[in-house]
């Protein structure tokens, strides 16, 4: 009995090796458009769909592959008496391969001036059918997806007589379900986008989809004892932490996985040269300068102990200057993200007593803020949430006091409401502006259950440097008490949303103390 192939593939990557692999086999292949003409050009023997099914392609290829001779050989049971009989009296051949990948939706959206219907038009309908079908009917039928399993497939049919083990084909089925799962949903993201944006604001849809493409195994998760995996958004484009290429160091584990995203996202907050230290998450060190170098120090500098172990982004290339003083400094670094790291830079690490274990990240350029949801796990489900993108200063900001802030103090304000918003809740953040224009944190207080012991923490941890600082609060003080912690700590300026039922209390406080304020009206509590 003859044995049949179907390759129709957008990505012809290897396709003319696989092709020529399979009708070394004794395969008759079946191909479309394209494909057909690459298997041609290239003498691997090819019949087009067209001529087998004698049904012509038509509406501008919407409908090529949509036929009972191609499904009923895909879907068609070997053995199965009255699928075998309805094959004979139909003339349907069986097809025992297929490879296929799909038309290229998601680089058509991101294509600059498309229209709405081109991309329409991409939307591959006879591909995803095909994938379905042969994937149904695995065990009969190889369906191949990735131009990376095109000698996996071939090597197994030379040891077993053009058939595949039934392990295999279970694992390429899977696969291929997995193929136009992500793909439609790329798709229905798209719709959902596209409906958000005509009703003028952000909604969420009835259905939340989500995909991902596996990036690597971790050695383990958050503990020792839990599975873990790293996933890149196959709809995401542009740098990425899940993108970035790894230079140098050990092997990434989750928690710096993690890390390195919160460091990254306070990073990208500043348009000036920042440096972010995170540890467990949040922030103990965050400056900008004038100059990278400057910014790295002065984060070092804000909480040298915490900073011990820790994790570092930047939004600047990762330069020599800076790689020295990092070795010359001596802390301990356990992986550090950047746009760019410069050769001589990464070099210099290795010289560290710790180089060769630093985790060295290199992103590709610096990430485009999008406005993509968070997703959190829950018993039973899980929560989603636009980003909080909220800028620095929204309509309604306000200065409730009698003094409004100096030009140092707004700058510091500022900067410590971009920092506050990263830091765990109950979060306190102290920062100082400093003669030469830097911006410095210099207290943190994170994930308290009272919000006065996160200013006394991040009272604490400044020390002297309180004196002239200025306060930052994720969400409104509800008793004076917090504030007047900082006040006798020598704190003159402060920023929080507002909205206590005891907001004349805390106005009034600052006033006796000559202390200067602004209300943002905008909460950021980062649970």
């Amino acid at each position: 009995m003859k044995r049949r192939a179907l390759i129709s593939v957008t990505d012809k990557t290897g396709i003319v090796e696989f092709g020529r692999g399979l009708a070394e086999l004794g395969f008759e292949i079946l191909s479309t458009g394209g494909t057909f003409r690459v298997l041609q050009e290239a003498g691997v023997p090819a019949e087009e769909v067209a001529d087998y099914t004698g049904f012509p392609e038509m509406m501008d290829g919407r409908v090529k592959t949509l036929h009972p001779k191609v499904h009923g050989g895909l879907l068609a049971r070997r053995g199965h008496v009255e699928d075998e009989a309805a094959m004979a009296a139909h003339g349907i051949d069986r097809i025992d391969v297929v490879a296929v990948n799909l038309y290229r939706f998601r680089e058509t959206v991101r294509r600059e001036g498309v229209t709405r219907e081109q991309i329409v038009e991409n939307i591959d309908i006879g591909g995803p059918s095909m994938l379905r079908s042969a994937a149904k009917n695995h065990a009969s039928v190889a369906v191949v997806v990735d131009p990376a399993d095109y000698a996996v497939v071939l090597d197994a049919m030379r040891a077993h007589d053009g058939a595949l083990p039934q392990d295999l084909a279970r694992e390429l089925a899977g696969k291929a379900y997995s193929h136009t799962a992500a793909y439609d949903t790329a798709i229905s993201r798209w719709f959902a986008d596209e409906s958000a944006r005509e009703r003028g604001g952000a909604r969420h849809p009835a259905a939340f989809l989500q995909s991902g493409q596996k990036v690597q195994d971790l050695r383990y998760g958050e503990n020792p004892h839990q599975h873990a995996a790293l996933y890149a958004d196959p709809d995401h484009s542009g740098p990425g932490l899940a993108q970035a290429r790894q230079l140098s160091g050990k092997e990434l584990s989750f928690n710096n996985i993690l890390d390195l995203d919160a460091a990254l996202g306070l990073a990208l907050e500043f348009d000036e040269p920042a440096f972010v230290i995170v540890k467990h998450n949040n922030p103990c060190g965050t400056a900008t300068a004038g100059s990278p170098v400057d910014a790295f120090i002065a984060a070092l500098d804000a909480d040298p102990l915490s900073a011990y172990g820790g994790i570092v982004a930047t939004n600047r290339p990762l330069d020599l200057s800076t790689a020295e003083a990092m070795v010359e400094r001596g802390t301990f670094v356990e992986a550090v993200v950047a746009p760019s790291v410069q050769p001589e830079a990464l070099a210099k690490l290795g010289e560290a007593k710790w180089g060769k274990n630093v985790r060295v990240l290199e992103l590709g350029g610096l990430p485009v803020p999008a406005p993509i949801p968070t997703v959190r796990m829950v018993s039973g489900g899980f929560l989603v949430q636009d980003l909080d993108a909220r800028g620095v200063a929204p309509a309604g900001d306000t200065v409730p006091t009698q003094r409004a802030p100096s030009s140092d103090e707004a700058a510091a304000l500022e900067f410590a409401w971009k920092v506050c918003k990263h830091v765990k809740s109950n979060a306190i953040v102290l920062a100082r502006r400093e003669p030469n224009g830097a911006c410095v944190s210099v207290g943190v207080g994170a994930g308290q259950m009272s919000r006065v012991d996160s200013v006394q923490i991040a009272v604490q941890k400044a020390g002297d440097r309180a004196k002239g600082a200025v306060l930052a609060s994720d969400a409104f003080f509800p008793f004076a008490d917090g504030l007047e912690a900082a006040i006798a700590a020598g704190v003159t300026a402060a920023v929080q949303p507002g909205g206590s039922k005891r907001d004349d209390e805390v106005v009034a406080a600052a006033d006796a103390a000559g202390l200067a304020m602004r209300l943002t009206g905008v909460r950021h509590f980062r649970h």
